[in-house]
Protein backbone atom coordinates (compact mmCIF):
# COMPACT_ATOMS: atom_id res chain seq x y z
CA UNK A 1 0.00 0.00 0.00
CA UNK A 2 1.18 3.50 -0.84
CA UNK A 3 -0.02 6.61 0.99
CA UNK A 4 0.48 9.93 -0.78
CA UNK A 5 1.31 12.98 1.27
CA UNK A 6 0.59 16.61 0.40
CA UNK A 7 1.47 19.81 2.16
CA UNK A 8 -1.33 22.21 3.02
CA UNK A 9 -1.37 25.99 3.42
CA UNK A 10 -1.12 25.32 7.16
CA UNK A 11 2.51 24.30 7.88
CA UNK A 12 1.39 22.33 10.96
CA UNK A 13 -0.92 20.09 8.88
CA UNK A 14 -0.19 17.43 6.28
CA UNK A 15 -2.76 15.69 4.12
CA UNK A 16 -2.39 11.89 3.81
CA UNK A 17 -4.23 10.10 0.98
CA UNK A 18 -4.42 6.30 1.33
CA UNK A 19 -5.80 5.79 -2.18
CA UNK A 20 -9.13 4.58 -0.87
CA UNK A 21 -12.33 5.93 0.62
CA UNK A 22 -11.90 7.18 4.18
CA UNK A 23 -15.39 8.62 4.88
CA UNK A 24 -18.43 7.74 2.78
CA UNK A 25 -20.07 11.08 3.58
CA UNK A 26 -19.12 14.28 5.38
CA UNK A 27 -16.05 14.77 7.52
CA UNK A 28 -15.13 14.09 11.13
CA UNK A 29 -12.70 16.22 13.10
CA UNK A 30 -10.92 15.36 16.34
CA UNK A 31 -9.20 18.13 18.29
CA UNK A 32 -8.37 16.23 21.48
CA UNK A 33 -7.42 12.76 22.65
CA UNK A 34 -10.81 12.54 24.40
CA UNK A 35 -12.67 13.13 21.13
CA UNK A 36 -10.34 10.70 19.36
CA UNK A 37 -11.50 7.87 21.62
CA UNK A 38 -14.40 7.42 19.15
CA UNK A 39 -12.00 6.18 16.45
CA UNK A 40 -9.24 3.58 16.67
CA UNK A 41 -7.30 5.44 13.96
CA UNK A 42 -7.64 8.90 15.52
CA UNK A 43 -6.80 7.41 18.92
CA UNK A 44 -3.62 5.82 17.54
CA UNK A 45 -2.58 9.10 15.88
CA UNK A 46 -3.12 11.10 19.08
CA UNK A 47 -1.12 8.52 21.02
CA UNK A 48 1.97 9.59 19.05
CA UNK A 49 2.19 12.62 21.32
CA UNK A 50 2.72 15.50 18.91
CA UNK A 51 -0.64 15.18 17.13
CA UNK A 52 -3.14 17.92 18.05
CA UNK A 53 -5.75 17.42 15.33
CA UNK A 54 -7.09 14.82 12.93
CA UNK A 55 -9.67 15.34 10.18
CA UNK A 56 -11.15 12.47 8.18
CA UNK A 57 -12.29 13.55 4.73
CA UNK A 58 -13.73 11.61 1.82
CA UNK A 59 -10.37 10.32 0.59
CA UNK A 60 -7.85 11.80 3.00
CA UNK A 61 -6.72 12.12 6.59
CA UNK A 62 -5.38 15.54 7.59
CA UNK A 63 -3.09 15.48 10.62
CA UNK A 64 -2.00 18.54 12.59
CA UNK A 65 1.00 18.56 14.91
CA UNK A 66 1.78 20.76 17.89
CA UNK A 67 3.72 24.02 17.66
CA UNK A 68 7.42 23.24 17.88
CA UNK A 69 7.00 19.67 16.58
CA UNK A 70 8.73 18.83 13.32
CA UNK A 71 7.17 16.92 10.45
CA UNK A 72 10.56 15.32 9.76
CA UNK A 73 10.12 13.49 13.09
CA UNK A 74 6.34 12.98 13.07
CA UNK A 75 5.68 12.01 9.44
CA UNK A 76 7.22 8.49 9.57
CA UNK A 77 5.25 7.71 12.73
CA UNK A 78 1.98 9.01 11.23
CA UNK A 79 2.57 7.03 8.03
CA UNK A 80 3.22 3.86 10.05
CA UNK A 81 -0.06 4.26 11.96
CA UNK A 82 -1.98 4.95 8.73
CA UNK A 83 -0.39 2.02 6.89
CA UNK A 84 -1.18 -0.37 9.76
CA UNK A 85 -4.78 0.83 9.93
CA UNK A 86 -5.59 0.72 6.22
CA UNK A 87 -3.64 -2.49 5.50
CA UNK A 88 -5.57 -4.23 8.28
CA UNK A 89 -8.86 -2.78 6.94
CA UNK A 90 -9.66 -1.80 10.51
CA UNK A 91 -12.88 0.09 11.23
CA UNK A 92 -12.66 3.87 11.25
CA UNK A 93 -14.93 4.19 14.31
CA UNK A 94 -15.68 2.09 17.37
CA UNK A 95 -19.12 0.50 16.95
CA UNK A 96 -20.69 2.59 19.73
CA UNK A 97 -19.64 5.89 18.11
CA UNK A 98 -20.29 5.10 14.43
CA UNK A 99 -23.52 7.09 14.51
CA UNK A 100 -21.87 10.24 15.88
CA UNK A 101 -23.90 13.40 16.08
CA UNK A 102 -23.01 16.32 13.85
CA UNK A 103 -23.64 19.69 15.49
CA UNK A 104 -26.21 21.86 13.79
CA UNK A 105 -25.94 25.57 13.08
CA UNK A 106 -28.30 26.28 15.98
CA UNK A 107 -25.67 24.94 18.39
CA UNK A 108 -23.37 27.91 17.85
CA UNK A 109 -23.69 30.52 20.62
CA UNK A 110 -27.35 31.22 20.03
CA UNK A 111 -26.99 32.06 16.31
CA UNK A 112 -30.20 30.46 15.14
CA UNK A 113 -31.43 30.76 11.59
CA UNK A 114 -34.51 32.89 11.07
CA UNK A 115 -37.14 30.86 9.18
CA UNK A 116 -37.85 33.98 7.09
CA UNK A 117 -34.31 33.63 5.65
CA UNK A 118 -34.86 30.04 4.45
CA UNK A 119 -34.34 30.81 0.73
CA UNK A 120 -31.18 32.83 1.40
CA UNK A 121 -29.84 30.11 3.71
CA UNK A 122 -30.49 27.45 1.06
CA UNK A 123 -28.48 29.52 -1.47
CA UNK A 124 -25.63 29.97 1.03
CA UNK A 125 -25.54 26.25 1.89
CA UNK A 126 -25.63 25.28 -1.78
CA UNK A 127 -22.67 27.55 -2.60
CA UNK A 128 -20.71 26.22 0.37
CA UNK A 129 -21.37 22.60 -0.68
CA UNK A 130 -20.71 23.02 -4.40
CA UNK A 131 -18.01 25.71 -4.55
CA UNK A 132 -16.31 26.15 -1.18
CA UNK A 133 -16.06 22.71 0.46
CA UNK A 134 -14.43 20.98 -2.54
CA UNK A 135 -11.75 23.69 -2.73
CA UNK A 136 -11.11 23.61 1.01
CA UNK A 137 -10.94 19.78 0.96
CA UNK A 138 -8.16 20.02 -1.63
CA UNK A 139 -6.14 21.79 1.07
CA UNK A 140 -6.86 19.14 3.71
CA UNK A 141 -9.63 20.99 5.49
CA UNK A 142 -13.34 21.40 5.71
CA UNK A 143 -15.78 24.21 6.33
CA UNK A 144 -19.22 23.93 7.82
CA UNK A 145 -22.18 26.26 7.89
CA UNK A 146 -22.98 27.41 11.46
CA UNK A 147 -25.64 30.08 10.97
CA UNK A 148 -26.90 33.23 9.26
CA UNK A 149 -28.16 36.31 11.10
CA UNK A 150 -28.49 39.96 10.11
CA UNK A 151 -26.44 39.56 6.92
CA UNK A 152 -23.62 37.66 8.65
CA UNK A 153 -22.74 34.08 7.68
CA UNK A 154 -21.03 32.04 10.42
CA UNK A 155 -18.70 29.28 9.22
CA UNK A 156 -16.45 26.83 11.05
CA UNK A 157 -13.03 26.02 9.62
CA UNK A 158 -11.71 22.50 10.31
CA UNK A 159 -8.63 20.40 9.66
CA UNK A 160 -5.80 22.20 7.89
CA UNK A 161 -7.95 25.33 7.66
CA UNK A 162 -8.33 25.70 11.43
CA UNK A 163 -5.43 27.78 12.65
CA UNK A 164 -3.99 28.23 9.17
CA UNK A 165 -2.21 31.55 8.70
CA UNK A 166 -4.22 32.20 5.54
CA UNK A 167 -7.65 31.19 6.92
CA UNK A 168 -8.71 34.79 7.56
CA UNK A 169 -7.81 35.72 3.99
CA UNK A 170 -9.69 32.66 2.73
CA UNK A 171 -12.79 33.67 4.70
CA UNK A 172 -12.69 37.36 3.80
CA UNK A 173 -11.20 37.48 0.31
CA UNK A 174 -12.44 34.17 -1.02
CA UNK A 175 -15.60 32.94 0.64
CA UNK A 176 -17.05 36.32 1.62
CA UNK A 177 -16.53 37.68 -1.89
CA UNK A 178 -18.13 34.61 -3.45
CA UNK A 179 -21.16 34.67 -1.17
CA UNK A 180 -21.66 38.44 -1.54
CA UNK A 181 -21.51 38.08 -5.32
CA UNK A 182 -24.19 35.39 -5.53
CA UNK A 183 -26.27 36.23 -2.45
CA UNK A 184 -26.81 40.00 -2.07
CA UNK A 185 -28.22 39.54 1.43
CA UNK A 186 -24.75 38.50 2.69
CA UNK A 187 -22.79 41.41 4.17
CA UNK A 188 -20.03 39.55 6.02
CA UNK A 189 -18.58 36.12 6.79
CA UNK A 190 -17.21 35.31 10.24
CA UNK A 191 -15.43 32.31 11.71
CA UNK A 192 -17.50 30.51 14.31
Amino acid sequence: MFIETETTPNPATLKFMPGELVMTAGTREFTSAEEAAASPLAEALFSLGDVTGVLFGRDFVAVTIAPGAQWSDAKPQVLAVLLDHFAAQAPLFHAASAGFAVPEADDYDGVADDPADADVIDQIKDLIETRVRPAVANDGGDITYRGFRDGVVYLRMQGACAGCPSSTATLKNGIESLLKHYVPEVNEVRAA
